[in-house]
């Protein structure tokens, strides 16, 4: 009977430590699958704990909304623990050295402002295009080349900027399905041309493709009925197609700093027009706006925009004036 109790006390003991030592195996391939070290587990649970901690001092409540905002640290990239705060609605992640947005991105479904500007990010992960409700995607001043198909799954974008990167020159046919966005930041990048699906764009309001290589802007403009901002400084335009005076909306164009040598006679009806800016630009005709006749009581400055709109219908109206001249003299010679 004593043989039975012991033979039975030690079938119990080496079945509890069979079933610990299956549980630790277990484990260890859970850590080994996670990119961990076997026998560390402990270390890297701790570990996580410790950063979530840590990301969780960076949470701030602005206007009802949840942001993660990390400024000016090191952070080359975001940890798998991140997920846990996936209600978080806003990332604001600037100046920390990140060089990839995580793979894991669409586990933040509540996300509706993505801004990762000023940070080293060299692509945007096909994933993105999960993000169905976000509003906002900021990645201004990083090292992006290449803008996926995938983006155009975002339905819910309205803001999107993508200046400063430097090397990025083209955008997919499938950026036309971004039916809501608003307001598009491309400047500073190698753009020699604007994308039709840009035009396509019907609900864009504001653009900006200044300091790029723009050599020609399309002959369907127009067809941006939306847009009342658009800058085009530091570009290599040559001449602006007739069709720009049709932009029904447009009440802000930037011309600076190109190569054109004329102003359309047709921009002469754009009412609509309050401000534009044509200076150092290489203008057939150089002409000076006339001193401004001010009433005696009046002590203000002259704040006329010298290469404004005033003057862009004193130089087609001048040029005009010339050519009729021209075919004149033309007809008496002949």
């Amino acid at each position: 009977m004593v043989g039975v109790v012991a033979y039975s006390s030690v079938s119990s003991i080496k079945a509890l430590w069979e079933t610990r030592i299956r549980r630790s195996k277990e484990e260890e391939q859970k850590r080994t699958a996670r990119g961990g070290a076997p026998g560390r587990l402990s270390v890297g649970v701790w570990e996580d704990r410790a950063i979530l901690a840590r990301l969780k001092q960076k949470l701030q409540t602005e206007d009802g909304r949840l942001i993660l905002r990390i400024e000016q640290e090191e952070w080359k990239s975001l940890p798998g623990c991140l997920i846990h705060l996936s209600q978080v609605q806003e990332w604001q992640i600037h100046r920390t050295g990140l060089q990839k947005i995580p793979h894991f991105i669409p586990s933040f479904q509540n996300l509706l402002v993505l801004d990762l500007s000023r940070n080293s990010i060299t692509e945007i992960p096909k994933q993105i295009g999960e993000l169905t409700r976000l509003k906002e995607l900021l990645l201004s001043y990083n090292r992006i080349q290449f803008v996926p198909e995938e983006l155009g799954g975002c339905e819910s974008l309205e803001r999107l900027e993508l200046s400063m990167n430097r090397d990025l020159s083209e955008l997919p046919d499938q950026f036309r399905n971004l039916t809501r966005l608003q307001h598009l930041d491309l400047s500073m990048n190698c753009f020699s041309f604007i994308p039709d699906c840009i035009v396509a764009l019907l609900a864009l309001e504001w653009l900006d493709i200044g300091g790029n290589c723009l050599q020609h802007l399309p002959e369907d403009i127009h067809k941006m009925e939306k847009l009342h901002t658009l800058w085009l400084q530091r570009n290599d335009l040559e001449k602006l197609p007739d069709n720009i005076s049709r932009m029904a909306s447009l009440d802000t164009l930037v011309l600076s700093s190109n190569r054109l040598r004329d102003i359309p006679p047709l921009m002469e009806d754009m009412s609509n027009l309050r401000f534009v800016n044509f200076r150092d630009n290489p203008l057939t005709l150089d002409l000076t706006l006339p001193p401004r006749k001010r009433a005696e009581d009046d002590e203000g400055e002259d704040d006329r925009e010298m290469f404004g709109r005033e003057f862009m219908q004193m130089y087609i109206q001048e040029s005009r004036k010339r050519a009729f001249a021209a075919l004149n003299m033309h007809r008496v010679n002949r």
